[in-house]
């Protein structure tokens, strides 16, 4: 195996671990009771509670990671991820303005969004390597 291929291989393990044990820890009480209180007003609806979006991006998650692990659903899967860190963006850069309110969990906005995308570029380097 050429060393492109194996750092490729090495990264989606990782990346695909992290992905499921986080997606995983969305059913944890604890977790969802922080992470619920994290969704930002404006994104809050009548028919889907804050609980039911973080089972929703826990699931996400955790199919996310398990597709970066087969070849068939690699390159969706990872496109999807990158999808889906766009799309809970907007509450980690909430709880990053109510430091007060959320704690550890309030990481600052520009480590967080550097995160990120390096988080993005990685996902994308395992998919398609």
């Amino acid at each position: 195996m050429d060393p492109l291929s194996l750092s490729a291989l090495v990264v989606r393990i990782l990346v695909a671990t992290a992905f499921i044990v986080m997606g995983v820890n969305h059913f944890v009480p604890r977790s969802v009771r922080g992470m619920a209180a994290m969704i930002p007003p404006r994104l809050r609806w009548e028919r889907i509670t804050p609980r039911a979006l973080v089972h929703l991006t826990g699931v996400c998650e955790i199919a996310g990671g398990l597709g970066l692990l087969f070849p068939p659903t690699r390159i969706a899967a990872g496109i999807a991820l990158v999808v889906f860190l766009a799309a809970v963006f907007p509450a980690n850069a909430y709880a990053a303005k109510h430091k007060e309110r959320f704690g550890a969990l309030a990481i600052p906005f520009w480590p967080r969004l550097i995160g990120q995308v390096v988080l993005a570029a990685l996902v994308l380097f395992a998919a398609i390597f």
